[in-house]
């Protein structure tokens, strides 16, 4: 039965994600939205919902390695793999506006996160509640960030939404619902049918939430940015992917952390450097031609098997 619901898991990953993108991009276009916007809120967020969904009931019952790990590995996966792969199937372009801020921003909202954790005022080292709360503070600031850029850009161009009949916004309005809907519940039964495969071959509790828990919630973003990238939506593509890495750490660790404190492992610091890292990578490919290209992705989803190979011997 496990299998069955891994294949059924992933078939509505994939169907999931060409209804979801198919309907962001026709709204932004009723809107006059740029679809770099669209893939740093709508998508990301709604591709992020299953790592808020597993980080926040985790820090509910008290797990924090499970609450921290997935966003760290989840980020991980996304820049890794997902870039990787994406870029290997179609060059993602990259505007500047998007190397200026919103790569940087990644960057940055990884670098407040090493440095909550990193406090030896207390005994052990841990994401408190007040640290939760001003990663929240971050995020609201960043989401007023995103919506003035969307006013300006429609200001500076002096256009107007397209007009289009109730007809067709709900129609392209349930396609995304729905989609995302396909996406969450594909994501959610990949996840827990995985889980008992791995569990039932031998694997321990800790590795599979190092692996596949973070992998499994992180499969809506690999899905998503790989239908954009066949249907040359780059722009939403790499959007979806530097959104929903801001989205995880700066709200989904954030809003976990404000729950409840979460405790820090002290291998995660290796971890948060290496994807601190890779950050820097990302931004630095994505300052070369302005696009990240197939030799790139190659080597980000390289860089990721060879993640992959240490955690496993790690642990």
């Amino acid at each position: 039965m496990s299998y069955i619901l891994l294949i059924i898991g992933f078939s509505l990953l994939i169907a999931g994600a060409n209804f979801f993108v198919d309907g962001a991009s026709k709204i932004a276009g009723f809107l006059k939205i740029s679809p770099l916007l669209v893939g740093l809120t709508i998508v990301a967020f709604g591709t992020s919902s299953p790592e808020a969904t597993v980080s926040i009931l985790a820090a509910l019952d008290g797990n924090a390695d499970v609450a921290i790990g997935n966003v760290v590995g989840s980020n991980i996966f996304n820049i890794t793999l997902v870039v990787g792969v994406t870029a290997m199937i179609f060059p993602l372009k990259v505007e500047s506006a998007t190397i200026r801020k919103e790569i940087p921003f990644t960057l940055l909202a990884t670098a407040a996160l090493m440095i909550f954790i990193n406090d030896d005022s207390i005994s052990s080292n841990m994401v408190s509640r007040s640290d939760g709360l001003v990663l929240l503070l971050i995020f609201a600031v960043f989401m007023y960030y995103l919506f003035e850029v969307a006013r300006e850009n429609r200001s500076s161009t002096g256009s107007s939404p397209v007009k289009t009949s109730t007809a067709q916004w709900t129609k392209q309005s349930l396609l995304t619902i729905a989609g995302l809907a396909a996406i969450i519940f594909g994501g959610d039964l990949v996840v827990k049918s995985s889980t008992e495969i791995a569990l039932s071959l031998g694997m321990s509790k800790t590795l599979v939430g190092l692996t596949i828990v973070a992998i499994g919630t992180s499969l809506p973003e690999l899905v998503t940015s790989v239908a954009a990238a066949i249907k040359k939506e780059s722009e939403i593509a790499l959007g979806n992917i530097v959104g929903s890495n801001i989205f995880n750490i700066l709200f989904v660790l954030g809003a976990s952390a404000a729950i409840s404190p979460l405790p820090v492992d002290p291998k995660m610091f290796i971890d948060i450097t290496l994807l601190i890292l890779i950050t820097l990578v990302l931004l630095i490919f994505s300052r070369s031609h302005y696009a990240i290209g197939k030799y790139e992705g190659g080597f980000l989803a390289a860089s990721y098997i060879m993640y992959l190979i240490y955690i496993i011997m790690r642990n």
